[in-house]
């Protein structure tokens, strides 16, 4: 049902945008920077051995470490989406179920 559809997507927006500076600290992408022996530092030692020895602006360990030094309109709005996108998602999987 569309309450239910709304609710949903709603719920999936507000949850990404709450949830995604406890996941990526988790990750090791903190306002500091890159933790130490981290899954990040693994993606950033990835991505610079795949770009010639540097992180490209622009790549997903860029974005994830800009996102975690202090989220910026514009990247609370692709959380946001993400979130949207999600809750979306979950909601047309469950339709299934009932």
């Amino acid at each position: 049902s569309l309450p239910v559809t709304i609710a949903a997507v709603a719920a999936g927006a507000v949850g990404s945008v709450a949830l995604a500076p406890v996941v990526l600290t988790e990750a090791g992408f903190t306002a500091a920077g890159i933790a130490a022996g981290s899954y990040a530092a693994g993606m950033m030692s990835s991505a610079a051995v795949a770009n010639g020895g540097a992180v490209a602006g622009g790549s997903a360990v860029a974005v994830l470490q800009s996102v975690a030094a202090g989220m910026s309109a514009g990247a609370t709005a692709v959380v946001t989406s993400v979130g949207v996108a999600g809750g979306g998602a979950v909601r047309g999987a469950s339709s299934y179920f009932y």
